[in-house]
């Protein structure tokens, strides 16, 4: 019976050969999308999974209130971490840890020498008994329980040790920052799994003092809080949470900030789980996570979003064509159920019909997948692939895939189908009327909205990115540039001499000792106190650092007032939030005022022009620039210049700045950085939401435009008659056009009626995000809606056009 069954559904196929087409094809780009997005969802879901206990596994972050702002750190003070390994109720195990990196590492038996080596953390055995590593040498209970020991992932161990087997490597010494010493005493494998714990060295938390870190062992600072200072921690079950939960805001309680400044500020730490670390939120970024792919939930929903709209949108035209069909196929089905074929029979009979095109769309999907894949290449990591494709979870996916399609697109055809009663159709009485025109409209409105609201949303959201990649910062970004000097020189003399080669150098100008730019994601802030009226007002302020040049090099202009007079005298230099923010309503009235930094009194000097310091999502922040005066180390470890508007002479000048940099720090390699990256780089998220909009629309306008033309078919081949009658009557091809055209562009129109508030919603929903917005102007709707109508008429036309050329001698020659 089954072979019997595929056999007639195959000939069924090919005997309608258009439609079969249609239907693998609209079936394809949806099962297409959903393998491609679930691939990707797939993959941000499964990182660090492999851990033991993974779900007992926490870390610790810190959020911080103040006047009404919120402001996260996925670091926590270092006391707490000391705290933690004492001891907390409901904690089975405490693993701390710092981010680290070494200017220099020597293998001095092999004369081998490295620069710059990160990804490094220094911790304690307790790391190494939270997660799961595979030791390949070494002991994980007591590798790191004493100073100057360090465990090396395979990889590192290999590039510091070539040629040494793995078990010959321990108890070799490495030479760190030219004086430190340090014995290996274990190699672990490098993660097969997806890990953010990207970490190649892990030297013992016992060795801090021999790197100028004494503070990891006996800070009592509660109030510094540092991104790179991470607790992770085992619970001993899920009821211990509640009273972890409570001892830390205990804890919090006990040791806030007394400073008066700080009397309106409050701290929490947060639990977060370690499922949900991969996903930053608003702690941003995992911080060893160097990858552009940036993983969010909001993102994954869309397009899981996206990719199930897509499956529908086949669905939708298979259920429209195959339910369109039921006439052509009446007699046939009459037929069997005269010669005993029961209802259950014809439902399986077309059900099979129907896995059989599924199961071609699936196959047709895989192999159209990488090609899809590929058109998000610049927005995810470099190791995603589809191989979950061919593992065992890929598999019993893509089958459940087909099974779930097949029911969804085939039970309605195969039940309206299998209802027809036999005497009726073969009397000639079956019902041409409006059996099943009604669920085939409201299919074709659903896959237009759908399509029209992808096309407005593309629309807007791509008008927004255009806004704020153009909106002019405040700031001058084109042909700006930036070197950092090495964190690890402390020679004053060697930043100088740079500094100096730099702007001898003929075809730069402005060039400006600083900190990091005005706007960038690294940022430092502070508060500062102004007396006004007998009250105290403390406002949290965003510090930068530059030279008397480095405002004219960012083109930012003094307002009132004047520059500061030295690099080394304490004055500021504040903004116009800043005057706003501590209660003057005429800004230019802040200059001469004096503020207090902790127990300094510093006077405000100048008033500069207000810019954005961040991307366009946020507000201007109250902000101060300032000289390098602070005394524990330089803050100047930026040199700023413009190269010019001559873009030709762009890489000239930049291999003089490389030949500059390397007569100075021959062994360092050169950090060179562009603002205009900078500010794009805002908006990565945003670039590849429009990216997906793109595809998702072009794919829905595709599905929805095959469907039509389906449509289009059947209806015009069932008035062949009418349209010669009409002919012979006088009707022109004008009229003719016009009389085929006007039901399906009811439907668009309904549809584009449906799709403006959906979309206008959407948009206004998401572009919320952003401190400055681009209006949600009426000729975008307008234009996606005409947009549409073009594509159907296109569509519809063409097939229109050659049936009403028919000669009516051709199409009634039978009558």
């Amino acid at each position: 019976m089954f072979f019997n069954n595929l056999k007639i559904a195959w000939r069924s196929l090919v005997k309608n050969k258009l439609f079969s087409v249609i239907n693998v094809l609209g079936l394809s780009i949806g099962i297409c999308a959903g393998i491609v997005i679930g691939a990707i969802v797939y993959y941000d879901f499964t990182f660090d999974t492999f851990h033991k206990d993974k779900d007992r596994i926490y870390r610790v972050t810190t959020e911080f209130n103040s006047s009404g702002h919120t402001f996260t750190n996925r670091g926590v003070a270092l006391p707490l971490m000391q705290t933690f390994q004492e001891g907390i109720p409901g904690v089975e195990l405490a693993a701390p840890f710092r981010s680290i990196s070494f200017s220099k590492v020597e293998n001095k038996a092999q004369d081998l020498r490295f620069k710059n080596e990160g990804n490094s953390i220094l911790a304690n055995d307790a790391y190494f008994q939270l997660f799961n590593y595979n030791w390949l040498a070494g002991d994980k209970e007591s590798a790191l329980s004493e100073a100057a020991q360090v465990v090396l992932s395979q990889k590192k161990a290999e590039s510091y040790f070539p040629h040494i087997k793995i078990g010959d490597m321990i108890g070799k010494t490495l030479v760190y920052n030219d004086s430190v010493a340090v014995k290996v005493t274990g190699i672990v494998a490098d993660f097969k799994q997806k890990s953010d714990l990207r970490f190649t060295e892990f030297m013992s938390m016992d060795s801090a003092p021999m790197f100028g870190l004494d503070e990891l062992k006996t800070s009592d600072t509660w109030n510094n809080t540092s991104s790179g200072d991470q607790l992770f921690f085992k619970i001993k079950d899920k009821a211990s949470l509640a009273g972890i939960q409570s001892r830390l805001e205990e804890l919090a309680n006990e040791h806030k900030n007394q400073e008066p400044w700080a009397e309106n500020e409050t701290r929490l730490f947060v639990l977060q789980p370690l499922s949900n670390i991969h996903f930053g939120g608003k702690y941003g970024e995992y911080p060893f996570n160097n990858s552009r792919h940036v993983a969010s939930i909001k993102v994954l929903k869309s397009l899981g979003f996206v990719a199930l709209f897509l499956l529908l949108l086949g669905c939708a035209n298979f259920i429209n064509l195959n339910s369109a069909q039921a006439l052509t196929r009446a007699k046939e089905i009459g037929i069997r159920k005269t010669l005993g074929s029961s209802k259950k029979q014809v439902i399986r009979q077309f059900l099979m019909e129907t896995l059989i095109l599924t199961s071609l769309a699936a196959l047709l999907s895989i192999v159209l997948a990488p090609v899809l894949l590929r058109q998000f290449a610049d927005f995810l990591p470099d190791d995603i692939s589809l191989s979950v494709l061919y593992s065992p979870v890929g598999i019993v996916g893509i089958i459940s895939l087909i099974v779930m399609v097949s029911l969804l697109s085939g039970f309605y055809p195969a039940f309206v189908l299998s209802g027809f009663r036999p005497v009726s159709v073969l009397k000639g009485q079956f019902s041409k009327g409006d059996k099943g025109v009604r669920l085939r409209k409201t299919l074709t409105v659903f896959q237009f909205v759908v399509a029209q609201v992808f096309i407005i949303a593309t629309l807007l959201v791509g008008k927004q990115l255009h806004y704020v990649l153009n909106k002019d910062m405040g700031i001058k970004t084109d042909a700006i540039a930036y070197v950092s000097v090495p964190w690890n020189d402390k020679s004053e003399v060697k930043k100088e001499r740079l500094f100096n080669e730099i702007k001898n150098l003929g075809q730069l100008s402005n060039v400006s000792f600083g900190g990091e730019p005005p706007a960038s994601n690294s940022y430092s802030t502070t508060i500062l106190t102004y007396f006004r009226n007998g009250t105290e007002i403390h406002e949290q302020t965003q510090l930068l650092w530059g030279d008397v040049t480095y405002l004219d090099t960012y083109k930012i202009p003094i307002l009132s007032g004047r520059e500061r007079l030295n690099d080394s005298i304490k004055e500021y230099v504040v903004n116009e939030a800043f005057a706003r923010a501590i209660g003057f309503e005429k800004p230019e009235e802040v200059v001469g005022e004096f503020v207090k930094l902790d127990t300094m009194n510093i006077q405000i000097v100048g008033l500069m022009r207000d810019f954005n310091q961040h991307s366009l999502k946020s507000g201007i922040d109250p902000m101060a620039i300032t000289g390098d005066w602070s005394g524990r180390y330089s803050n100047f470890q930026n040199i700023h210049f413009d190269l010019g508007n001559n873009s030709e002479q762009w890489t000239e000048s930049i291999d003089q700045i490389k030949k500059a940099w390397e007569g100075v720090y021959p062994d360092e390699e050169i950090n060179l950085r562009f603002m205009s990256e900078i500010v794009q780089n805002f908006y990565r998220t945003e670039k590849s939401t429009v990216q997906l909009l793109k595809w998702a629309t072009g794919l829905a306008i595709l599905i929805s435009c095959m469907g039509l033309l389906g449509l289009v078919v059947y209806t015009t081949e069932r008035r062949v008659k009418e349209i010669g009658v009409r002919k012979v009557l006088g009707a022109n091809l004008a009229q003719l056009n016009l009389l085929l055209c006007k039901e399906f562009l009811f439907l668009v129109a309904i549809a584009f009626i449906i799709s403006v508030p959906i979309a206008w919603y959407m948009v206004q929903e998401w572009i919320q995000g952003f401190a400055y917005k681009t209006s949600l102007s009426w000729w975008v709707f307008i234009a996606g809606g005409l947009g549409m109508v073009l594509v159907s008429l296109a569509v519809i036309g063409a097939r229109t056009y050659r049936t009403a050329n028919i000669n009516p001698v051709e199409s009634l020659r039978n009558e």
